[in-house]
């Protein structure tokens, strides 16, 4: 998988740049190169300045790629072994067996490609159909070619693979068997058999291979189709979550409306209970200037009444 190496003090080194480079989306690519080239040279690291400046940007098949790679370690490391199985076994197998395995490869890789373009939408950028080919023509070159696999391997490619036309996809399409060169014979002589416990050996070894290699391609099959139920699990967990979400923030917002509706039914029984408070106030000092004058007008009618005995 991708490489990562030791920083030096806190800054990290140039391969975990590199790294963390081809993880950027083409779109963003020249701009976030630009920035850790500066960033490093910045930092006195001429030599890793210049290799970040050196990179180049990935196509969109070729950042798909390198993100399954980095998203599916796993399935990545297994796809990696079944292609070394792969190339043993065509070296070993006959063509029946070769037919059988080359239709489980291109349901592996098939498989794998959806997986590159979902990982790919949900990072944001769909994948033509072209570009879905030139991921599905990576994989298929990583089977069948081990400096391929090695290029893969490194999460760093910038351009997508293509496989070699004699391994697996010139057998597929011709339905013939692999090239395997014959040696030269003399006219008139016949080809030498080998002995029947030669050729049962033989026949006995490529068929345990063959058993190997579909054994492998069936575990792949399975670990992918699991892998996709709990993709698409998570996709209806995610749904599930967004609808509730959506219906909270609903609520939510009916529930800050109504709070805001109440605040001002609050406000204005505030403004009653201030304005009823200055009524009760000022009937109180008329009933007390009242209440007052009443008394006053008792004793001067008590002094009146006094003077007129």
């Amino acid at each position: 998988m991708g490489r990562r190496g030791a920083g030096r003090g806190t800054e990290p080194d140039v391969e975990a740049l590199l790294d963390e480079l081809y993880a950027t989306p083409p779109p963003g690519f020249v701009a976030r190169r630009d920035e850790v080239a500066a960033a490093a040279r910045a930092a006195g690291r001429a030599e890793d300045a210049r290799r970040v400046r050196g990179a180049l940007g990935p196509t969109l098949a070729a950042w798909a790629a390198n993100l399954l790679l980095r998203s599916r370690p796993e399935e990545s490391r297994q796809f990696l072994d079944l292609g070394r199985q792969l190339r043993e076994a065509y070296r070993a197998l006959d063509a029946a067996g070769l037919r059988e395995l080359s239709a489980q490869r291109r349901r592996l890789v098939a498989a794998l490609a959806r997986q590159a373009a979902e990982l790919a939408q949900e990072a944001g950028h769909r994948l033509s159909g072209a570009a879905r080919q030139d991921v599905e023509a990576t994989l298929h070159a990583v089977l069948a070619d081990p400096d391929a696999a090695e290029r893969w391997a490194t999460g760093r490619l910038h351009t997508a693979l293509t496989p070699p036309s004699e391994f697996p996809t010139g057998l597929d399409q011709a339905g013939g068997t692999p090239p395997r060169p014959e040696p030269a014979r003399r006219p008139g002589t016949r080809r030498p058999e080998p002995a029947k416990d030669e050729l049962a050996e033989r026949r006995r070894a490529r068929q345990e291979e063959l058993a190997r290699v579909r054994h492998a391609a069936r575990e792949a099959d399975r670990r992918l189709r699991d892998r996709r139920a709990e993709h698409a699990d998570a996709e209806e967990a995610a749904d599930r979550a967004r609808a509730r979400h959506a219906e909270v923030t609903e609520d939510v917002s009916a529930a800050e409306e109504r709070l805001e509706h109440l605040r001002a039914e609050l406000h204005r029984a505030e403004a009653e209970r201030r304005e009823a408070e200055e009524r009760q106030r000022t009937a109180a000092e008329a009933l007390d200037r009242a209440g007052e004058e009443a008394r006053r007008a008792a004793r001067e009618a008590d002094r009146r009444a006094a003077r007129a005995r």
